[in-house]
């Protein structure tokens, strides 16, 4: 019986690199599976999983309101942060009240940094821009803030901005726990025993890199977007890291409560309770 195909979306970003590197270079076999890689930035994904493209990807939170009825998350491969996470960057300082007025740049709107600006600001006046053109877009004044979802969390002090909000520790403050953005879903016309295979196939990958760093970095650094090597495993640390292995009670919680207060708000289409694989 020829392997079974099957089209795994994830971003060009370093700590995906870095948590799907087993898989990609082959070090951790795909046991019957074929596996296609599509790489796009994470609105790009969660547009394509709204319409099924996908059977296995990376989506922000956010998204999965709105494919919960085609994919299930699943219990390994999320991005999560205690006290910290995307950032408000702006030329000068700003407080709420400021934000509130202002015309941010966001990278999407389903993702979950939006989302959680959303809660913090209510409406407010933006602008979509692709989010590697957003740290430009803030220094050179077409926009008075930026959110910042991806590598510019570590690098936008050399472009002379200043971090006006950081939603992760936002987040934390609210609630004592880390700040959930991006997960993986599978989708679940797959069946069961697939679903679990393809689960447990990315769980090794992540564990690869994580018993290798050095080597899963040295890929990493090809997706690093001007970060030097120290700037570059920052990153990656920030969010592969124990939620990335399992959710755990802890990460199950979170996951929870930023979707029970985004419905609480009306912010997004009812969508609890989550499952996993």
């Amino acid at each position: 019986m020829p392997d079974k195909e099957i089209l795994l979306g994830h971003s060009p970003d370093s700590d995906d690199a870095f948590m799907f590197y087993g898989l990609t270079s082959g070090k951790v076999p795909s046991e019957g599976y074929v596996i296609k890689h599509l790489l796009s930035d994470i609105e790009t994904l969660n547009q394509y999983a709204t319409n099924g493209k996908l059977d296995l990807t990376a989506i922000s939170l956010h998204a999965y309101a709105y494919v919960k009825s085609h994919y299930a998350l699943m219990a390994c491969g999320a991005s999560m942060g205690m006290g910290y996470g995307p950032i408000i960057v702006a030329t000068k300082p700003m407080t709420i009240e400021e934000l509130e007025r202002a015309t941010i740049a966001v990278p999407g709107t389903m993702t979950t940094a939006f989302l959680v600006l959303r809660m913090v600001l209510g409406h407010f006046d933006y602008q979509v821009i692709p989010f590697d053109k957003i740290l430009f877009q803030v220094a050179g004044g077409s926009v008075d803030a930026g959110l910042i979802i991806h590598e510019g969390q570590v690098n936008y002090g050399q472009m002379e901005l200043l971090n006006v909000l950081d939603l992760g520790k936002w987040w934390s403050d609210q609630t004592g726990l880390p700040l959930p953005l991006g997960v993986n879903a599978v989708k679940r016309d797959l069946g069961p025993a697939v679903m679990k295979d393809l689960s447990r196939l990315v769980l090794r990958s992540i564990e690869y890199g994580m018993e290798n760093p050095e080597e899963a970095l040295d890929f990493a650094q090809d997706y690093a977007r001007g970060l030097d090597r120290q700037q570059l495993e920052t990153f990656v640390r920030m969010y592969v890291n124990q939620w990335t292995l399992r959710c755990g009670p802890e990460g199950t919680k979170a996951i929870n409560e930023l979707l029970y207060r985004a419905e609480t708000e009306r912010l997004i289409p009812p969508t609890l309770p989550v499952d996993f694989v």
